[in-house]
């Protein structure tokens, strides 16, 4: 594979240092990478603004570079700190039925089932809307205030790792929408009235998804510690783990691994692997555990009304019937496809690529690695179920006339949602592109 030719990247010359100087004017030696998908071992191209460097072999985006980086990470995370403010500080919901009313603010959406018994569901509700992107984006200003003084400020590294942990764990926009869904499930039965909070929270989901978009990781690590020369006899054009070597997947950065397969990375000093140990015994343990959790969840009921002091039990299929009953199909679609579908869709396709992956010999490598990724990403939004209960239970408090509680499924489906997202998470997607030695020449792209 020939290697590329770096070049001066124009930028302003009044920009700060961070921003001026991309990684690729600064280095006089090729950066290398190793797919975190296929572990394919690359040479990083020079990059402008809005462009992206994908891996070769499989199309994973590596690297995604922005145009001034820092300025742009800092005034959204600022922005999203500010509508999280108002959100939290102003009424978000409120209804009225027969003369009777009750608002909410955003935080009761958690607090409020503690005093229903459910503090487990509580306490994943307010760390994925409130907690872990309040963490998230206070770090983003951290580092980017540093950066942009010309000094990172004390533990950026600290809060670089954390960036990468914390983000599959923020959920503001599955909440959002698990919001709408709530309004259309009770706007037949009730006056509702939208508070400024929400409004506010709407735009805090947005600057959210676009401040994660926004903070390249290759340049900041790179402007947090610069970048350690690539180990001796690196050969591009071939997968990394056979050479002994192996990309870390907080920073990037390739490094050597010992004899066990194993090693520390020298920029961010996250453990180094081979490929993840026990892969596939922890994903195996970690989707039997959904599975045994996935009956409970649509046997029990996931919430119960309370209507003139007669109960009314709603398991999740119960509750999709009941919007087809009232006419709601595009709601009751998206419930079925959140809390039924994409569950079971994603067990067995994690379920299919552990047994394929011992046995995977390069042959549809790149289907296997495009389910891998789908699955990934969908298994966030079955949390929307869960989301509906723990607004309809804040929101719907009229003493004996209506009232909404939160039913013993609700917590063994978001037991269900964790559990595959963990799966997801443990299983190595570089497991399916391994080959024997003598086929990976064949595998290299034309």
């Amino acid at each position: 594979m020939p290697r590329p030719a770096f070049r001066q990247l124009a930028l302003p010359t009044q920009a700060p240092y961070v921003d001026r100087m991309p990684p690729e004017a600064r280095a006089t030696r090729r950066r290398l990478r190793a797919c975190h998908e296929c572990d394919w071992l690359m040479a990083l191209p020079p990059l402008h603004s809005g462009e992206q460097a994908v891996c070769p072999r499989c199309g994973h985006a590596e690297v995604r570079r922005h145009r001034y980086p820092a300025q742009r990470s800092l005034a959204l995370a600022i922005a999203a700190l500010a509508c999280l403010a108002i959100a939290a500080s102003f009424p978000f919901l409120a209804f009225s039925v027969r003369g009777v009313g009750h608002g909410i603010d955003l935080p009761q959406t958690a607090t409020d089932l503690i005093a229903h018994h459910a503090p487990l569901v509580a306490m994943v509700v307010l760390l994925t809307i409130l907690v872990l992107p309040v963490l998230y984006l206070l770090a983003v200003v951290w580092l980017q205030i540093g950066l942009l003084g010309g000094r990172p400020l004390p533990a950026s590294r600290s809060a670089a790792r954390a960036l990468a942990h914390l983000q599959p764990w923020m959920m503001a926009d599955v909440f959002l929408i698990g919001t709408l869904v709530s309004l259309i499930k009770i706007v037949g039965l009730a006056q509702i009235a939208l508070g400024p909070a929400f409004w506010a929270f709407g735009a805090f989901a947005l600057l959210l998804l676009a401040t994660n978009q926004s903070v390249d990781r290759d340049w900041l690590w790179f402007a947090l510690a610069g970048e350690p020369p690539a180990p001796e006899g690196s050969q591009t054009g071939r997968p990394a783990a056979p050479q002994g070597l192996t990309g870390c997947h907080t920073c990037g950065l390739v490094g050597r691994l010992d004899a066990a397969g194993h090693g520390q990375c020298r920029r961010c000093g996250e453990p180094l692997h081979a490929r993840r140990p026990h892969s596939l015994q922890r994903t195996w343990a970690l989707l039997a555990a959904a599975a045994v959790l996935y009956v409970p969840a649509n046997v029990y009921p996931i919430m119960t009304t309370v209507s003139l002091g007669r109960a009314s039990p709603s398991t999740i299929i119960g509750g999709i019937v009941e919007l087809i009953e009232m006419g709601s199909w595009p709601v009751a679609l998206v419930i079925l496809v959140a809390s039924v579908i994409v569950p079971i869709g994603k067990l067995l396709a994690l379920v299919w690529l552990c047994l394929v992956a011992p046995r995977a010999r390069g042959d549809r490598s790149l289907t296997r690695t495009r389910m891998y990724r789908l699955t990934e990403f969908i298994g966030r939004w079955s949390m929307v179920d869960i989301f509906v209960v723990a607004i309809l239970v804040a929101l719907i408090r009229a003493g004996n006339l209506m009232a909404v509680e939160p039913g013993p499924a609700a917590v063994a489906f978001g037991g269900v949602v964790v559990l595959t997202m963990l799966a997801a998470m443990s299983f190595d997607p570089r497991l399916i592109w391994d080959t024997p030695t003598s086929t990976a020449d064949e595998e290299a792209p034309q």
